[in-house]
């Protein structure tokens, strides 16, 4: 098991300085391209959550509260590299 963590005021969002979609942002080529993967892919959108237009990012932390890698999304499918991802982890 694991501890969940669940940051509902969004804290960790703003310090991260992640951003924020919009409606046009769902129009975007690149992210119409990423939602048809997805969908290709058997993956299918069921609920959305409180802010559907939340951004994401990815990040590695290392030991002594070292920040690794850091990825900010421009858009709704703009996710890391995995590549890049596996590549952080010391």
């Amino acid at each position: 098991m694991f501890p969940l963590l669940v940051d509902a005021e969004r804290q960790a969002y703003r310090a991260a300085g992640l951003l924020h979609g919009s409606l046009f942002h769902i129009f975007r080529r690149d992210n119409s391209l990423a939602r048809n993967r997805a969908r290709t892919a058997g993956h299918r959108q069921h609920k959305l959550g409180k802010n559907p237009f939340q951004l994401g990012g990815s990040f590695v932390f290392g030991p002594g509260n070292v920040d690794v890698y850091m990825h900010v999304n421009q858009t709704f499918g703009d996710n890391a590299p995995t590549a890049d991802l596996l590549g952080a982890i010391p």
